[in-house]
């Protein structure tokens, strides 16, 4: 009904902004945005620091260095965003770029947003063939850096600290991960839910500790007489400290010296904390733990686990990809192939496929009837392609099974034998097979006769003239015999005959 239609829309229009005041999330905002991540904001007073603890932590540092590795071992690519010279020219001119910032390099820095939920680099530009052209990207620590009411990035300064310095956009290339709405520039990365396994571990770690100690040097504990004077007491103090570095220890009578030891009934396991700890760090940042325990089976089918870490893997590449391709890289083609369409950075995530299985299965799509297209081919399989020539007819009295030409070509082949033969052959033109067998037969042998009869005549010719049987011989090898009318007529026959049989071939396996 058109009484629910709403009014044509403002363009551009913002209501629920967060740097006017009316976020009520937020409370009370001052020239910066604070994070709304609760660790920061509960145990590390909105200061990163407190992350970079996190990520000194050994299994931390591991799965996160696998998960960029993964990255950064993929292949980089620039396509072209379209087919024109100028978009070319771009892309081979970015292509260059990219190998000389040291592309792997900056994609490793920059994945760390992932991490701390932003990431803030640099851009320095030069000048490279008449062109703005980037002479170096430049990671910064993301500690020096806010974001300002309207969003905008800002740094910090010694003599700004709390409000920033406005960042430049084409200076500074930024992007954010992982929060779950857009009213929180700083993202949520990584670090928020390895904060608490990381804590739990390293707490573990030094309670196990202790408890090692315990067992490696049991507690000496001394007993002494309630009417025991302080001189006394102190003696036996002194005796107690002294077991953990000497042999022996010389004390009074009357007082008693034993060695307290930690009870070993209990499990104390806290060996079990630490990995589960472990585990839980590793599906943190891996999304599943077999790649880095090596246990395959016991969190589910190891395929479907390796399929994860990809997702994973390409969901970081193009994390960092699609930023570059909206911010640097859209300046630079603006500047300098402001008419051609903008190229295209990513990474080839996905594994090569197995060319052994594709051929296999293409045999088998073949078998049943079908074939792929000469595009389809040349994309799968990579190379020059050119499509097989069709098989030659057989040879008179070559077998050949029905399977081999049964099928929908079958009457293809048939007509085009017919069709050779009455081009070679005008007799075949008649319906009577055999009919046209014999007066193909009579013809060759009219055509033949006057080539033969030409010849004999000549011998004839040159007997009555010769005086001697040598004369005759060296006659004999002078005549000038012309063969090329008898071999004309000789291969036409030859070609009709193998015809033929190719055609009484087919007719019998078509039964």
């Amino acid at each position: 009904m058109t009484d629910n239609v709403p009014a044509r829309p403002e363009l551009g229009r913002e209501i629920a902004t967060t740097g006017d005041g009316i976020d009520i999330t937020r409370g009370y905002t001052g020239p910066l945005l604070l994070p709304f991540d609760s660790v920061l904001r509960n145990r590390g007073q909105y200061d990163l620091q407190i992350y970079e603890q996190v990520l000194s932590d050994d299994e931390v540092r591991a799965t996160l260095g696998q998960r960029h590795s993964a990255v950064t071992s993929c292949e980089w690519q620039v396509d072209a965003g379209g087919d024109r010279r100028v978009d070319k020219q771009a892309a081979e001119w970015l292509r260059r770029q990219l190998h000389r910032i040291r592309w792997d390099n900056v994609t490793a820095k920059m994945l760390f947003g992932e991490f701390y939920g932003y990431a803030v680099a640099e851009v320095i530009y030069g000048v490279d063939e008449g062109k703005v052209c980037i002479d170096a990207i430049k990671v910064r620590n993301r500690r020096r850096f806010r974001y300002g009411k309207e969003g905008e990035l800002r740094m910090l300064t010694p003599s700004a600290m709390f409000e920033g310095v406005p960042c430049e956009r084409p200076y500074f290339w930024d992007f954010c991960t992982g929060a779950d709405h857009d009213d929180e520039p700083y993202g949520l990365g990584l670090a928020h839910w390895l904060y608490w396994p990381v804590l739990f571990k390293r707490n573990g770690i030094k309670f196990w500790m202790i408890f090692l100690e315990k067992f490696g040097m049991p507690t000496a504990v001394g007993r002494y007489e309630a009417e025991a004077s302080d001189g006394d007491r102190s003696k036996l103090l002194q005796a107690t400290r002294a077991i953990q570095t000497d042999s022996g220890i010389i004390m009074p009578k009357g007082m008693e010296l034993e060695l307290l030891e930690a009870g070993r009934s209990g499990t104390a396991d806290y060996r079990a904390l630490v990995e589960v700890m472990n585990a839980s760090i590793q599906k943190v940042v891996l999304g599943q733990t077999a790649s880095t325990q090596g246990t395959p089976g016991r969190l589910g089918n190891d395929d479907l686990q390796g399929d994860v870490r990809g997702d994973i893997v390409k969901a970081a590449a193009d994390l960092v990809d699609e930023s570059f391709n909206r911010g640097p890289l859209k300046w630079l083609m603006q500047w300098n192939f402001p008419t051609a369409e903008p190229p295209r950075v990513y990474r080839v995530t996905e594994e090569p496929e197995d060319i052994d299985a594709l051929a296999e299965r293409y045999g088998k799509i073949y078998n049943i009837g079908f074939r792929p297209s000469l595009a389809d081919i040349q994309e799968k399989f990579g190379g020059e392609w050119t499509e097989k020539d069709p098989p030659a007819p057989p040879l008179p009295g070559q077998a050949q099974t029905p399977s081999a030409i049964a099928g929908p070509e079958f009457a293809d082949a048939r007509n085009t034998v017919v069709d050779l033969l009455r081009r070679h052959a005008p007799a075949f033109a008649s319906s009577d097979w055999h009919d046209a067998l014999a007066e193909h037969s009579r013809r060759l042998g009219r055509n033949l006769q006057p080539i033969g009869s030409a010849w004999v005549d000549q011998v004839r010719e040159l007997a009555g003239r010769a005086g001697s049987l040598e004369e005759l011989r060296d006659g004999l090898l002078a005549l000038d015999l012309d063969i090329d009318d008898y071999a004309d007529a000789m291969a036409e026959a030859l070609v009709a005959a193998q015809l033929a049989g190719s055609y009484d071939l087919l007719q019998e396996l078509q039964g």
